[in-house]
Parts: structure tokens; sequence; C-alpha cells
């Protein structure tokens, strides 16, 4: 008997903006207990359609059909701005109408179903990145959801934290959707692929595991694209001819004239392959000039284990080319010295004066929300740029015109950390600083951006969980948190 359907979009159209649709005619459907990956570039509008599942929007045409009693949790990408003051006891309360005298109870078992102990006093704005996604997890799962949707889930976790939520995921016995970029993460339980095609803004449905269909997806453009080269051939070779006869009069002129329709049909038979799948253009990071030297110095660095923060000595100094990765589990503290260091008040750790920073947070806590994207832009660009300089950087990352007046605040994740790499480059720093610079980006990206990493002749400290991406680095120097 085949498994009921639990969710279903029939020709759904969607639309933030009059006559510039996210959706158009959208349809799928979802069966109970499958494990299911929506993909799409950044800013397609897959998170839109998390909306349109959760009811928090509304389509403009079209249906959509939730089995009756059928419940959603969703684990989103970041904990909302006004929930880091909250405790976590407050935080998961939320979830709640009433809030049921077992709320204590159900959070032990949602934290425990994520390998998560933490005291329900912490404030969540104290956690770090990898704590507040298990959290996130754990939001989710409290109220054991017929359909869990999962939202850049793997986004500031270890390995041993990736591990376990894959694990969980396989074994749960409900429906999940995910959207995520780590494609090793996906292929380890994907079912099937929902593709949101971002120029027809329509679904495409596609069956088998993660790595099967991203290559079905290849094979088929190359086809389109081949089908394509052999029509604009025999067009252009039609069209002469057409021109040819429509010159000689009589029967040749009848004849230009049927091959004229023939040629017309020809085009409407050329196939709109695929644009989304874009990736962004190879780029350099220019550097601070006339560094040379120590550009940061190391003296002690704080340690959080159950909780409590311990100095470490730890003597080091960064000179102009050296490329560090510090590692170490969830919660050690990693994100909160490169955020510190940054922002100049770590104890025990200093960037040297004239040194200019370029430091991308993992919470895109460097960009105004409030600015639009030309402004953020140009408010970044070292002296000697100038605003064409600035556009031709920017169309790189796939800003075009129509987001340049977009602001912040209204670009996906996705499209935050490409403004954050262009801010970079329009920046010459002296010295970069990554809290998970692959965070929310399109896989496809991931070697550009470690080949712009590994050509940068400044000095780099990164933090990143994707084993993949870290590999493509050139490391001159480990900072292992886990072992001091």
């Amino acid at each position: 008997m085949a498994e009921e359907v639990v969710l279903r979009f029939s020709e759904v159209d969607f639309e933030y903006v009059h006559k510039k649709p996210i959706l158009h005619e959208a349809s799928f459907s979802l069966r109970s207990g499958s494990k299911i990956t929506l993909m799409g570039q950044n800013g397609a509008g897959k998170s839109t359609i998390f909306g349109l599942i959760r009811g928090e929007l509304k389509p403009k045409n079209g249906a959509i059909s939730i089995k009756n009693g059928a419940t959603i949790g969703t684990a989103k990408q970041v904990i909302g701005q006004d929930e880091l003051a909250l405790n976590v006891e407050q935080y998961f309360a939320q979830a709640f109408t009433p809030v049921p005298p077992a709320l204590r109870s159900l959070i032990s078992k949602a934290l425990n179903a994520v390998n998560f102990e933490i005291p329900l006093d912490r404030i969540v704005g104290e956690l770090s990145g990898g704590q507040q996604a298990r959290l996130l997890l754990a939001y989710a799962l409290i109220q054991n959801p017929d359909i869990l949707l999962l939202d850049e889930p793997t986004n500031n976790l270890d390995a041993a934290g990736i591990d376990h939520l894959i694990q969980f995921i396989i074994m749960y016995d409900k429906t999940v959707l995910v959207i995520s970029h780590d494609a090793d993460f996906l292929n380890c339980f994907t079912e099937g692929v929902i593709y949101l095609d971002g120029y027809t803004h329509q679904t495409e449905i596609y069956v088998g595991d993660y790595y099967s269909v991203v290559e079905e997806i290849k094979d088929r453009v190359e086809r389109e694209e081949r089908k394509n080269a052999q029509l604009e051939k025999l067009i252009k070779d039609r069209k002469e001819k057409v021109n040819f006869f429509a010159n000689k009069g009589g029967k040749m002129r009848k004849l230009a004239k049927k091959m004229r329709t023939e040629t017309e049909e020809l085009e409407e038979d050329m196939v709109d392959v695929r644009r989304e799948d874009k990736t962004i253009r190879d780029f350099t990071i220019p550097c601070q000039e006339d560094l040379s030297g120590t550009v940061a110095e190391i003296k002690s660095v704080k340690i959080i284990k159950n909780h409590e923060a311990t100095d470490k000595d730890f003597v080091r100094k960064i000179g102009r080319q050296d490329h560090i990765l510090v590692s170490g589990p969830n919660g050690i503290g990693k994100s909160t010295f490169l955020r510190t260091l940054a922002a100049g008040n770590y104890e025990g750790a200093k960037i040297m004066s004239g040194v200019r920073l370029g430091y991308y947070s993992q919470d895109f806590s460097t960009l105004d929300f409030n600015q639009t994207v030309f402004d953020s832009l140009k408010d970044s660009m070292a002296d000697g740029l100038d605003v064409p300089e600035m556009r031709s950087i920017a169309a790189g990352f796939l800003i075009n015109g129509e987001l340049m007046g977009s602001k912040i605040s209204e670009l996906s994740e996705g499209q935050k950390g490409l403004v954050s790499f262009a801010r970079l480059v329009l920046m010459k720093p002296g010295i970069l600083i990554f809290d998970e610079p692959t965070n929310h980006i399109n896989f496809r990206h991931l070697p550009v951006i470690a080949e712009a990493i590994n050509k940068y002749e400044g000095a780099v400290i990164i933090v990143s969980h994707m084993e993949d991406f870290v590999k493509q680095l050139k490391i001159d120097d480990y900072f292992e948190f886990g072992k001091l």
C-alpha cells in the first residue's frame, strides 16, 4: 500500500512584489515518512516555500494541502535577534500556547535528541553558533512534528553534531524536507529532490540520492545545450536561405514564406537552458599594502568546557602571510575568540595598530540590515576604487542591478554571504577573519572561495566545520582549542 500524501502544492503562484514571481505553477507532493531535499540557487525561493508550508505566507494562486491534523516543525537557519536575550527555557516556551506543565521534561527530551546538554537558565545569545544550531533543531523537535522542515541544519555544527543529525533524520519515522548546501550530508539520507528553478520559478521532481540527482541535472543541462547548438545552426542556415529565396520572386518567394514559418517553429523549440546554476567568478581579495612583520599577537585564549571559561597560555605571533585554522568542538570558544579579536576587546590577543581588518561573521553581524546592498558595498570600498569597479566586482558574486537596490534584510542568507565576500574584495584588508564562511553558500561556489583564500597574500584566521572545504585550503598552522 502506497504511503499517503501529507503535503501537496498544486500550481502555486507567489510573489512579494507585483509582477516579480517567486513561484509560478509550482507543484509537488510529500509522502509520509519521506526524506526529501529542496534544491535551488541562493535567492530562488526555497525559504519562501517553507513560509508557505507553515502558513506564514499565502499563495497568490493555486492550492497548498496539508493532511488533516498534520503538525509542522521548523529548524530555522538562525535564532531571531529578539530571541537572543531569552534563556533556554523561555526560548522553548514560545513553542506552546498554553505552556505545558511538563515543559522542562519536554525540553530535556528534545535536547537529548540533538545530543546537547545546557542549563535551562543560560542566555541563548551567549551560546556558540554550533550550540545555537542544536537549539534550533531541538525547538523543531519538541512538538514531534509530522512534517519537519530543516533550513541549513548543518551550519555551525561540528563533525560529531552532523553525524548525530544524520542518524536522527534516518531514524525519524515522519516526513523531513531539508534545505542545505552540504552535499555529503544530503547524500546520506535523501530519497528525492524538489528542484526550484530560479528563472522559470517552477519545481521539478527527481527521485534518487542527492549525487545521482545532481548528475542527472548536469546531464540534462548538457543535453539542452547540445540541442540548442544544433537548432541555432539549423536556424541560421534557414534564415540565410529565406533571405536568398525571398529575393527571387514567384515560387521561390512562397518557399521562403514556408521556410520562415518553419524557422519560427524551430526558434520556439529552443530550450530555455537553466541559468540559475551559475557559479561566482574567480576572484582575488587584494591585500593591504605596506604590511610587514607581525599583524596580530596572542598571549592567551579562553577555553570553555562544561560551560566554564578558563584562560590558557597560548603565545603566538601571526605574520603577514600566515594562514591559520582554528579547530575544536562546538562551544569551546572559537567564535568568541574570533568575534572579540575582531572587535578589539579580546583580553589575551590583539590585532596590531594600522592593520585593516576584514571579518566574515557567521551571523552577518558586520552587515547593516537597514542598508541597501549598494550602500553596504560602497561603505566598504578602499581608497582608489570607484562605483563602476564596485559594480563589476558585485556582478562577479551574482549581485545584479536589481539586487543593488534591495535592503540587506530582504536578501536570502546565501545572498548575504555573497555580499560579505564582495565587501572583503572591496576592502583590501591586511588580515582576514572567517567564522564559518561556507554557511548558506551554494556548494558550487566553494572551490572558488577556497582558491581566493589560498591566493590572499595577507594573514588569515579561519573557523570552518566543513571538512571538504577545509581540505581545499592551504593552512600554515593549526590552533586546536580542543587540545589546549
